[in-house]
């Protein structure tokens, strides 16, 4: 055990005597990574240490996001997901099992400390410029465009009826409702527009429960993992393609050299067209959502997520009948699949895709993301992910204030020697399907020759 300090030695004299209270126990880094374990996780925190072996079974992120870094430094993973650190910290304290011993650095891992605080600083400066603060006006509005586009389908189809032309425009109109309110439950699920988490966790269930019905609690679980470990194998759901296909240098080769072969992932980059971007919502993820509520007992979202399909079959059935209201949905989210898996997957899909390599926050998360240029069309088109990069660094950040930390990212990536790479629209589609091709041809190499 690294553990140091020694028990208070009692004290008295004459008429009375105290305890001293004991020391808090000390311990090495080699010793906090043996806690990786599936019953046994310790992680650090600001040099404190914390025994989370059971707490991880309640912790509101879910068991994998926490447990992605038992034997660990959490501290910039702990600040980025919680914007109310105070209150955070009341949970920690039953759970505090020691320090960091003194002859200890502060980094696991041999990490650059001068890059952790120059981070650490930067994101000081971004609060200090009140980059966390949200306008409420933009949000307003922004949920307001979405209501007025789901008014809009039903007027415009009571109005002018269902011939084919009309269903094919309210099927558009309700595509971009859809894509754009999935931006927008976006936003509260990262707790990033009121200053009370509370509030965004209501609001969240609403917005993706209400107008998208889905899951909150599903959405966190599986998007919060992407966030602690982007990119990473095994960490990252993201990447977990259930064999579908192969991603990156590392894992073609692999799979090339045990001669796995479920697909032909040579022509992953022609068969993406058709597996990925139309069948993703209106299959993968409806399928898991609904598995995952009834699984762990959702039961509050999916009364939520009743209320959508309530909402939305009383509104065209009238229209179109029961199959028709189910076709145009289903038609719906075919298009909305190809929207989300283009905007979602421009950011990742070409970048580094590995195994854990225990990187410091700020490099973990520039090696995994790019952004896209900026303009009026690509902030909405994209939810303003279009700032990937600043966006993973602070999550909590509201998305109109991304382009205002961008530049004071790009001078700390620089000073570093960090790559921040950013890409025009098109080339980010294109890179997609290059970087497939890419990992399908090291595949075949592997399989044929190794």
């Amino acid at each position: 055990m690294g553990k140091g300090g020694e028990q208070g030695e009692e004290c008295g004299g004459g008429g009375g005597g105290g305890e001293r209270e004991a020391p808090i126990p000390s311990y090495t880094w080699e010793e906090i990574q043996k806690h990786n374990l599936r019953t046994d996780k310790w992680l650090v925190i600001e040099r404190k240490v914390y025994n989370i072996s059971q707490w991880v079974k309640r912790h509101p992120g879910g068991i994998r996001v926490i447990s992605h870094y038992a034997g660990e430094d959490a501290t910039d993973a702990f600040r980025a997901f919680h914007p109310d650190i105070t209150f955070v910290q009341k949970f920690l304290k039953p759970l505090l099992i020691g320090e960091l011993a003194p002859g200890e650095p502060s980094q696991d891992r041999d990490k650059n400390p001068q890059l952790v605080e120059d981070f650490r600083a930067l994101r000081k400066t971004a609060e200090d410029m009140k980059l966390f603060k949200a306008n409420p006006v933009f949000f307003s509005l922004y949920l307001a465009h979405i209501i007025v586009m789901e008014v809009l389908a039903w007027l415009m189809v009571s109005y002018c009826g269902t011939s084919w032309s009309i269903t094919f425009v309210l099927s558009i109109i309700l595509t971009v409702s859809q894509a754009q309110a999935g931006w927008l439950q976006h936003d509260f699920g990262h707790l990033s527009v009121f200053k009370k988490s509370i509030w965004n966790h209501v609001v969240h269930k609403f917005v993706i429960g209400h107008l998208k019905g889905a899951s909150a609690n599903w959405w966190n679980h599986r998007h919060f993992q992407h966030h602690a470990k982007p990119n990473i194998f095994k960490k990252d759901p993201d990447v977990n393609m259930l064999h579908l296909f192969v991603l990156g240098d590392t894992q073609p080769v692999e799979y090339g050299k045990k001669k796995l072969k479920y697909f032909p992932y040579n022509h992953q980059h022609e068969y993406f067209f058709f597996i990925f971007p139309p069948l993703l919502i209106p299959v993968y993820f409806q399928m898991q959502i609904f598995m995952t509520m009834f699984k762990h007992k959702f039961w509050v979202d999916l009364a939520w997520a009743f209320s959508y399909y309530i909402r939305y079959f009383i509104t065209y059935i009238p229209f179109y009948g029961f199959l028709g209201s189910l076709v145009l949905l289903t038609f719906v989210r075919f298009m909305e699949s190809h929207w989300f898996v283009w905007v979602t997957q421009m950011n990742h899909i070409p970048m580094e895709i590995d195994n854990e390599k225990h990187r410091d926050w700020l490099s973990s998360q520039l090696v995994a993301t790019c952004n896209i240029e900026q303009s009026f069309f690509n902030d909405w088109f994209s939810g303003h992910l279009n700032f990937q990069i600043e966006h993973h660094l602070f999550p909590t950040m509201p998305r109109h204030n991304y382009h205002k930390i961008a530049p004071l990212v790009k001078s700390l990536c620089a000073k570093y020697e960090v790559p921040y790479e950013e890409k025009t629209l098109l080339k980010a589609f294109a890179d997609i399907v290059g970087s497939l091709k890419k990992s399908g041809a090291l595949w075949l190499d592997a399989y044929l020759h190794k």
